[in-house]
C-alpha cells in the first residue's frame, strides 16, 4: 500500500508492474493448486501432468519478479514506505513459488495414487482441507491487493483452522490403515497430499503477515494475537490519518494495492 504517490511516476509505474506481476504470479499459483487437487479426487492423470508443466512458468515469473525488483530498488531508491511494499512483494514471491512446489508434489502423489487403481481412501478429507486452504489463499492474495489488514489478520487466524483440520484428516486416514493394513502405501501417499496442503496454507499466512508488515511497519511473524492486533489497528490509523475524511470500510480506501493496479 502507498498512502502517496512517489515523487517520481517511473517509480509509480516500475511499482505498479511489480504489483501486476505478483498477484498474476498468485493466481498462477492458486490455479495450480485447485488443478491439483482436481487431478486427485477427479483421477485425472493428464491435470496431474499440467500441474507439473505449470511450474515452469511459476519459476519464470518468480525469476522475472527478482529482476524486476532488483532494478526497482537499484534504480528508484524506494522511501522506507515504499521500501516495505517493496519488499513485502520480494519475499512473498518466496511463498508464491514454494505454493506451487507443493501443488507439483500434490500432482505427483495423484499421479502414483492413479496408477494404484484403488478405493479413493481419504478423498474426501482432501477435498475438504483443501476448500479451507484454497479459501485462505484467495483472501491472502485479496487482502494484499486490497491493503486489507483485517482481511490479513483473519487469514492468520484461519491457519489455526487448516491446522486442525489437518490433523482431523490424519486421524481419518489412520484408521483406514489400523481396518487394513494392506492399504498403508497407498494412504501415506494421501497423506504426502495432506500435508502439502497444510504447508500451503503456512504461505498463505506468511503473505498475509506480509500485508500487516507493510501497512504497519511492524513485523508480526512469531507474534501472538495480541500483538497482532496491535499491529493492524496501527496500520488502519495510519490509513485514517492519511485519509481522515474516509471511512475505514475497504470500498471507500482509495490507497488500495488493486487500485494502483488499475490506475
Amino acid at each position: 500500500m502507498q498512502n502517496d504517490k512517489h515523487t517520481s511516476k517511473s517509480f509509480d509505474q516500475d511499482l505498479d508492474e511489480a504489483i501486476r506481476l505478483f498477484l498474476y504470479m498468485g493466481d498462477s499459483a492458486a490455479s495450480q493448486v485447485t488443478k491439483a487437487i482436481h487431478a486427485l479426487t477427479d483421477k485425472d492423470a493428464v491435470l496431474a501432468q499440467e500441474v507439473i508443466d505449470m511450474d515452469f512458468d511459476i519459476n519464470r515469473m518468480e525469476i522475472e519478479l527478482d529482476e524486476h525488483i532488483l532494478l526497482l530498488v537499484a534504480k528508484r531508491q524506494p522511501t522506507a514506505s515504499d521500501l516495505r511494499l517493496v519488499m513485502a512483494i520480494s519475499k512473498g514471491v518466496v511463498d508464491l513459488e514454494r505454493i506451487g512446489d507443493e501443488a507439483v508434489k500434490m500432482a505427483q502423489m495423484a499421479l502414483k495414487i492413479i496408477a494404484q487403481s484403488h478405493t479413493p481412501y481419504g478423498y474426501a478429507e482432501v477435498q475438504h482441507l483443501g476448500n479451507h486452504v484454497r479459501l485462505m489463499l484467495h483472501n491472502a492474495l485479496d487482502c494484499f491487493s486490497q491493503s486489507n489488514a483485517e482481511q490479513a489478520f483473519e487469514v492468520i487466524r484461519n491457519d489455526d483452522v487448516v491446522n486442525a483440520e489437518y490433523q482431523s484428516a490424519l486421524r481419518a486416514l489412520m484408521t483406514y490403515i489400523m481396518e487394513d493394513s494392506r492399504h498403508v502405501s497407498k494412504v501415506i501417499n494421501v497423506m504426502w497430499v495432506l500435508r502439502a496442503l497444510e504447508r500451503i496454507g503456512d504461505h498463505a499466512q506468511n503473505i498475509a503477515e506480509l500485508v500487516i508488515n507493510y501497512m504497519s511497519g511492524h513485523d508480526v511473524r512469531h507474534s501472538d494475537y495480541t500483538l497482532v492486533e496491535k499491529a493492524v489497528q496501527e496500520a488502519n490509523d495510519r490509513m485514517a490519518s492519511h485519509y481522515p475524511q474516509v471511512t475505514m470500510s475497504q470500498e471507500e480506501s482509495p490507497s488500495t494495492v488493486e487500485d494502483k493496479v488499475k490506475e
